[in-house]
């Protein structure tokens, strides 16, 4: 217990020698001095009861995300052939964000029925479904509510993107699974999903975004697709390393793009890259670029999915 000395005389007490030696004033200073004290010893059961507390959100949330990641790791492995239009899936999810009004963009809108039966959006479903049936084993799994489909979505193509860097080092390892896993792990972009994995916490729009912002990726020309990529803020580059987002065939895709002198520079770069041992270009720019695209337009939600701790109860809390 920490002592503080009060018995001072008053500068200007207005008493006699002898008589009570304290104004006021005096009084009150030395109890804000015992209170405030008071305050900085029990601080520190404060803050380490909110570091606890907050410990113990960040916790869930990585389990929860690690379980997440498991489901659809085996979802897109069980799938192989859906990796395609996962990928669409989430792009067209993303890309009827609208800059002007700041309204559209990877809210999940693309399961609701209107926006899924679109034209751009043909051959999608199967995706969709399997991300459904993903889903109730996920929410299962989940102490702090069920996953919006938002992020669902993304992290699908999360999934599926990894799968096609392992599948592409495992045949630069003659079909040898184990030594491809070896090599991507020593050589892969992995560690690029950092800022991807914090963009956690999208929520779903209950509407369905606006019609006419998506193009038909496999029926539009260069041109629309630099429009429609420059419209949420990107170039050729973004547009020439998301080629496999752009249709069931990679390279019949950059084939067409690279007819286009602006983004054939960039074409050409990426796949002299994939032949390379550690992909790296190719890897970090696709990583990157989904990431930002991922996050258009929406506030993410960091305390989603994140069950409320007890309660610290201030009059039982013993100082």
């Amino acid at each position: 217990m920490v002592e503080i000395c009060c018995f001072c005389k008053g500068e200007d007490s207005g008493v006699a020698d002898g008589g009570w030696p304290f104004n006021r004033r005096d009084i009150l200073k030395c109890f804000g001095s015992v209170v405030g004290m008071e305050m900085v010893m029990s601080s520190g059961k404060f803050i380490e009861a909110a570091n606890a507390a907050d410990l113990i959100q960040r916790r869930q949330r990585a389990e929860f995300q690690s379980n997440i990641k498991d489901i659809l790791s085996a979802a897109v492995k069980g799938h192989p052939d859906l990796i395609p239009p996962i990928l669409t899936l989430a792009l067209n999810d993303t890309m009827t964000y609208d800059k002007a009004t700041k309204s559209g963009g990877p809210n999940g809108s693309i399961r609701l029925s209107p926006e899924m039966s679109r034209p751009e959006n043909r051959g999608l479903s199967p995706a969709l479904d399997l991300l459904v049936e993903a889903k109730r084993e996920i929410d299962s799994k989940s102490k702090g509510g069920p996953i919006s489909f938002a992020d669902l979505i993304q992290f699908a193509a999360q999934a599926a993107v990894k799968k096609t860097f392992l599948d592409s080092a495992i045949r630069k390892c003659g079909g040898n699974e184990e030594k491809g896993r070896t090599l991507y792990t020593a050589y892969g972009s992995n560690g690029q999903w950092g800022l991807f994995d914090k963009q956690f916490g999208r929520t779903d729009a209950q509407e369905p975004d606006p019609e006419g912002r998506i193009p038909q990726w496999d029926k539009a020309s260069v041109q629309e697709m630099k429009n429609k990529f420059s419209a949420v803020g990107f170039g050729p580059r973004q547009l020439a390393v998301m080629s496999a987002f752009l249709g069931p065939d990679q390279l019949a895709t950059e084939s067409l793009l690279a007819s286009d002198p602006d983004v054939r520079p960039w074409v050409e770069k990426y796949q002299r890259s994939r032949e390379t041992v550690s992909q790296t270009d190719y890897e970090v720019d696709l990583i990157t670029t989904l990431t930002k695209l991922s996050t258009l337009g929406q506030k993410i939600n960091y305390e989603a999915y994140t069950y409320p701790v007890q309660k610290i109860d201030l009059g039982k809390l013993k100082l």
